[in-house]
């Protein structure tokens, strides 16, 4: 019988990667969503991640960790044992590390997932109604996947390879943010200029020195796999912001820093479940892919289909985070992360990440409109009119983030 043992080598890391992920949503998205925020509505913005967040983070420790991570019952949903983590000691292990820092760290992961949405539907939705919203999407949307990819359900039984949350994290906040923004409605002014732009680039800053360790903390342990998998989140973000500036030059004849900054997330997001997995070169090609599909989607699929998403987050995260569960699948190296696929061998696994994929579309989206829906015949779900054109802050808050 083989006996959990506690490393402190391993400890360290994951704590220290738990606060990078907690730096990706506070600063990292409240400044990256802020920035693009019209100056109007930039303090409702931020305050959409914080008290996302934060409500998650009570929920998590009351009984969503339980539910996601219990033990499996018919692989749908975690018996939830120890609510309130009543009988989880501070000396209980996960593997070789104290059960509490794993707890924190998976609570960062569902904390930005909550905050991720947020961006779908700023500047019109009503702050109740994100409150209420975001309580019950965080229990019936994100609990139940991250239960089936890493908490012992049907996908993970299935054999899905997810590293650090292609379809828990992307893939499940991309498709959420599409479905609420449909039944949220477009905004009176859809145009899209950025009331602060350097508030932008630092908030992807932080989110890029953050993703180290959102990626290379998911192996729980401070070896040559966190190495790997950060070295390879490093270089897919690099070569996808490459390739963007690429694209706009070709198409627009110049660069922008928002396309940058846009190229680098979006590969970030694709290399999340492969960082784990792929070599560098199946990295860059992931990286490649993900500068080309969010692109695509964000400049032709969305005024296409007609959709008001604030902040493309279905064309960055959701998108991207189809992509690089997909091609987890094909680029996978057994000699890296124990699993080849369809190009080393092994397309069965191809399968099972499509599988993992259309599954977590379709309960993603389903779900998230339903609860939506009955927050909007309930409460209401949009601001009126007057106060979508005076601005959030001043008409929700009475605050205004300048007083120039």
């Amino acid at each position: 019988m083989v006996t959990d043992v506690l490393n402190n080598g391993d400890t360290s890391w994951v704590l220290i990667s738990t606060i990078l992920v907690l730096l990706m949503s506070i600063p990292g998205i409240i400044f990256f969503y802020g920035g693009l925020a019209k100056k109007k509505n930039m303090l409702n913005t931020m305050f959409l991640t914080l008290i996302a967040f934060s409500i998650v983070s009570i929920i998590w420790v009351v009984y969503g960790y339980q539910f996601a991570f219990g033990p499996t019952i018919n692989g749908l949903i975690g018996n939830p044992l120890n609510l309130f983590l009543n009988g989880i000691g501070i000396n209980d292990l996960h593997g070789t590390i104290p059960t509490v820092v794993y707890i924190a760290f998976q609570l960062t992961f569902a904390g930005i997932t909550a905050a991720l949405v947020s961006g779908a539907v700023v500047g019109r939705m009503k702050f109740s109604a994100w409150i209420v919203f975001i309580s019950f999407w965080v229990t019936f949307v994100y609990i139940p996947i991250a239960h089936w990819v890493w908490g012992g359900g049907w996908l993970q039984q299935m054999g899905v390879i997810d590293f650090a949350g292609g379809t828990v994290v992307e893939t499940c906040s991309g498709l959420s943010a599409l479905a609420v923004a449909i039944l949220v409605g477009r905004r009176k002014d859809q145009t899209l200029l950025p009331h602060n732009l350097g508030y932008t680039v630092l908030g992807a800053g932080f989110l890029w020195f953050g993703w180290m360790g959102f990626n290379g903390g998911s192996g729980l342990a401070a070896n040559g796999l966190a190495g790997m998998a950060l070295l390879i989140s490093n270089t897919a973000a690099a070569t996808g912001l490459i390739t963007w500036v690429i694209i706009d030059t070709i198409r627009d004849g110049k660069p922008t820093v928002l396309g940058a900054l846009s190229g680098a997330v979006s590969a970030l997001v694709a290399i999340t479940p492969a960082a784990g997995f792929v070599d560098i070169g199946g990295g860059m090609v992931i990286g490649i892919g993900a500068s080309i599909v969010s692109y695509y989607a964000v400049t032709i699929l969305k005024p296409k289909l007609g959709y008001d998403d604030s902040f493309d987050v279905f064309g960055m995260h959701g998108v991207s985070g189809i992509w690089g569960t997909i091609a987890t699948g094909i680029f996978a190296v057994a000699a890296i992360g124990g699993v080849n696929g369809f190009l080393h061998g092994n397309p069965s696994q191809l399968i099972i990440q499509i599988i993992a994929v259309v599954s977590t579309i379709i309960y993603s989206f389903i779900v998230t409109f339903i609860i939506a829906k009955v927050v909007d015949l309930v409460i209401g779900l949009r601001v009126k009119e007057s106060v979508e054109v005076e601005g959030l802050d001043t008409h929700v808050h009475e605050e205004t983030g300048y007083r120039l």
